[in-house]
């Protein structure tokens, strides 16, 4: 017997990414739970064609539209619908490997995987403009596939995460191939709201900006990704990207100054 999993997606103007999301799992899971925070672009008209069609797909497709600045929240709300004992959760750029998923399904009811653990990390491999990254804070697991009711978000404006409080966690071995760099207009544009949406998180939980932090953070960052997590070995064509991780750095503390 073969696991039942909810797939959780949040979207927001993802039409670039999304079909290809969906179309990497549409055919494998019980159900797909998407959770829309008022896309202007054609996301749910892509959705919504997908869902017309899902008599001719395995999984049943659920759209709700949720206005929520915190990511976590926006989550919680989404694992709220869905219904199968076991959630995928996956962003809308991030599309789930043939492997993974042969992996998965070897995860049997009477096998030690569903006995023994409560929930995996996954191994992800980003790209950036098209290229594979190996360095550089790239090369990541993350806890997105887990038993529902086992699972506690931690929230965030950007970075939330989940974790298990009380359970065991394994690891599996194939990826989630993540395409969260696109483009430099893309790529800059997402580091942008990130920093606002970090500042605003930061302000929250009563951290202070500083002139250390304005100037030397973001140097420390790029010497970081770059240099010390060896980002110089996948090749001298992703400085762009650790500058852009710099920059979001610099926008984050530099904007706390003037949100109140």
């Amino acid at each position: 017997m073969k696991l039942k999993i909810s797939v959780l997606i949040i979207t927001k103007n993802c039409e670039e990414t999304i079909i290809k999301s969906l179309q990497s799992v549409v055919d494998w899971v019980s159900e797909i739970v998407i959770v829309d925070d008022n896309s202007t672009d054609k996301t749910i008209e892509i959705s919504q064609k997908l869902k017309a069609k899902s008599q001719k797909h395995k999984a049943k497709v659920k759209i709700y539209k949720n206005q929520q600045e915190d990511l976590g929240k926006q989550r919680s709300f989404g694992l709220n619908k869905c219904t199968q004992d076991w959630v995928l959760v996956l962003d809308s750029d991030e599309i789930v490997s043939n492997s993974l998923i042969n992996e998965i399904n070897s995860l049997r009811i009477t096998d030690y995987g569903l006995n023994k653990f409560d929930g995996y990390l996954i191994p992800f491999q980003s790209y950036y403009l098209g290229k594979k990254l190996k360095y550089g804070g790239e090369n990541y697991k993350k806890l997105v596939f887990f038993k529902k009711y086992k699972a506690v978000i931690k929230p965030g404006l950007v970075n939330e995460r989940f974790v298990i409080p009380s359970g065991k966690v394994g690891i599996l071995k194939n990826k989630i191939h993540h395409y969260s760099y696109r483009s430099l207009g893309q790529m800059y544009k997402k580091f942008t709201d990130y920093a606002l949406c970090d500042a605003k998180d930061k302000i929250k939980k009563k951290e202070k900006t500083s002139l250390k932090k304005i100037l030397i953070y973001p140097l420390h960052m790029f010497w970081s990704r770059f240099i010390k997590d060896k980002g110089y070995k996948d090749g001298l064509f992703r400085i762009p990207l650790d500058l852009g991780f710099a920059y979001m750095e610099f926008l984050t503390y530099i904007s706390m100054v003037f949100i109140k």
